[in-house]
């Protein structure tokens, strides 16, 4: 008579699940710290192993790759914990999106991106200047660029389905505009060396995106 063999259930361990995170969270930190001082290819994921104080093979084993490494940090510093809900599923942009008024929607939008760039200020450095010598972060800085214009986009075609766009603008006249002013280049040129203040930087940003997009009252 054959042997009646139970399945084996699944084990979850809440504490495990947070000491693996808090481990991912130390990684990336280290990274982080690294990547600032010595530049992004220069870093080694030995070296940021040793930083964080973990085995080189848990560096692997949760990025697989020091490019992959690099965008779980962007990930991280965009939105803000290790959730893994896109941009576009998050509360802040979705109420941005589903805003009535379309001038408190181009604001809602600056107030987001000068929360959202205050945290990825430090990454942005580092992607710029790698991303014209290493093929992964450029890579990855092309991937970003993608993702930010159709984020944008999605806010223009919000204001086109309410008529709220200025006569002679189409959604992509107008995404180009948003996806300009709102562009992390411009951000790292006014905040990071002219000395604007982020505060400075939203109500600049805010004022002109009102003025060129939306319609005359």
């Amino acid at each position: 008579m054959a042997e009646h063999v139970k399945p084996r259930r699944s084990y979850h361990s809440p504490r495990r699940q947070q000491q693996a995170a808090a481990t991912r969270q130390g990684i990336l930190e280290a990274a982080h710290r690294l990547f600032e001082q010595h530049g992004y290819p220069a870093t080694t994921m030995e070296q940021v192993a040793t930083e964080a104080g973990v085995a080189l093979k848990t560096v692997y084993v949760a990025f697989a790759t020091k490019s992959g490494l690099l965008r779980a940090l962007w990930d991280l510093r965009l939105k803000g914990d290790q959730d893994q809900a896109a941009v576009a599923e998050r509360p802040w942009y979705r109420d941005v999106v589903e805003e009535p008024d379309p001038e408190r929607q181009l604001r809602r939008n600056a107030g987001n991106a000068r929360m959202v760039k205050q945290r990825i200020g430090g990454v942005l450095k580092i992607l710029r200047s790698a991303a014209p010598v290493d093929p992964d972060a450029a890579a990855l800085w092309r991937l970003i660029q993608t993702d930010f214009y159709d984020n944008q986009r999605v806010i223009v075609e919000s204001l086109q389905a309410r008529q709220a766009l200025r006569p002679g603008l189409d959604v992509a006249g107008a995404s180009d505009i948003l996806w300009t002013l709102n562009h992390p280049d411009v951000w790292l040129l006014l905040v990071g060396e002219r000395g604007w203040t982020p505060e400075r930087w939203e109500r600049w940003f805010a004022d002109t995106a009102c003025a060129q997009l939306l319609r005359p009252q």
